[in-house]
């Protein structure tokens, strides 16, 4: 099948447009005729090489569409249904086995590295232009009209939604809530700073709102992120540029810090202000990508003293095909209106919904194929 796809061919290159062949789907796979993908400031770290992959790649890992057709041994989708592409994990090993899959053990291969999973054909099978085109990215490679994706990876969803904006409950969206409702779990009544309220900081904002805890406070420098903060569930916010957020945060809370820190920046200088303003015993949840071997330091003995803790988390800790239908619940209930962030662009668009995006215009951009 002919295909259009957005290639990145070469370390911080711009999207260039080729039509591809796209191979069958596997016993195990489907081929989504893609509706709209949502743009991530991943495949941003990854077309400008601060992440692996290789060249040339189709990215994309926020996909929605509509199943075109299904492998020989797919039983749960149908052509048809609509569904929700998120990351790849293989199934068998360890953590997935244990109902941790963010934390397969073939992480990297499989969302990173372009390894199809169970198939070592190429899914694009040719192209005028560029040769060895990788298109596993996550599983998905969804800067294209159609994709191909694992069973595993593949979220069937409602009908009744907008499908347009579905995608994004696959990375960014359920990475920020997740942190807070799957990884944090805090109690009603528990305080929560989250630094960094683009897309993943603002989703954990709307969780902390559901999950009840009294202070949510945004630590943002882009002083119209803080507004939306605001209306999506914040009780303070900090301009990080005007005053320090350390000092903010521990005249707001009642116990000299708070229970809870989610840094979503993936700026490390934040990641230190972040865990100096927990509270004793409390949690930091690192969530933000930072470049490749950047180092956290914490001080050891104020960790031990302090009972503080600091965690990463990958994708929210989410179980896809039970997540993701229910923030899409909570979103009919109005309770989770990410709809908010939102901002469409046409898939020949591309690059300029990059720019945007780099220079802070908007939080999430969707492409709408």
């Amino acid at each position: 099948m002919n295909i259009k796809a957005a290639i990145v061919n070469k370390k911080k290159a711009k999207f260039e447009f080729e039509d591809l062949e796209i191979a069958s789907p596997a016993s195990h796979e489907v081929l989504i005729k893609v509706v709209a993908t949502g743009l991530c400031h991943t495949d941003l770290s990854v077309k400008d090489g601060y992440l692996p992959t290789n060249y040339p790649v189709v990215l994309g890992h926020e996909g929605a569409g509509i199943i075109e057709k299904v492998g020989d041994h797919v039983t749960n989708l149908k052509k048809g249904d609509h569904v929700v592409l998120s990351y790849g994990s293989c199934g068998h090993c360890r953590p997935c086995m244990e109902g941790d899959a963010a934390y397969c053990n073939q992480f990297n291969p499989l969302n990173f590295l372009n390894e199809r999973q169970g198939n070592n054909q190429d899914i694009f099978t040719s192209s005028k232009k560029s040769k060895g085109v990788n298109g596993a990215f996550f599983q998905q490679s969804s800067f294209a009209t159609y994709a191909l994706a694992h069973e595993r990876n593949t979220v069937k969803i409602s009908k009744k939604v907008d499908l347009r904006m579905m995608g994004p409950l696959g990375c960014g969206i359920q990475t920020g809530a997740g942190t807070v409702m799957n990884t944090l779990n805090p109690k009603p009544g528990s305080s929560i700073a989250v630094y960094g309220v683009g897309s993943v900081g603002l989703a954990a904002i709307m969780a902390a709102k559901n999950a009840g805890c009294a202070s949510i406070i945004a630590v943002d420098v882009n002083p119209k992120r803080l507004k939306i903060a605001k209306e999506l569930g914040a009780t303070h916010m900090i301009n990080s540029s005007k005053s320090d957020p350390v000092e903010k945060i521990r005249s707001i809370s009642l116990d000299n810090g708070v229970d809870y820190t989610v840094e979503a920046s993936g700026i490390k200088e934040v990641a230190t202000q972040a865990f100096q303003s927990l509270a004793n015993r409390g949690t930091l949840a690192i969530v933000g990508a930072p470049p490749g071997k950047t180092k956290y330091a914490f001080d050891a003995n104020e960790m031990i003293l302090s009972g503080r803790k600091v965690i990463g988390v990958v994708e929210g800790d989410s179980v896809v095909k039970v997540y993701i239908p229910k923030l899409i619940e909570l979103y009919q209930q109005g309770r989770f209106p990410f709809d908010k962030l939102i901002k469409y662009y046409k898939f020949k668009d591309i690059n300029k919904a990059v720019k945007d995006m780099e220079d802070g215009k908007v939080i999430k951009p969707i492409l709408e194929m």
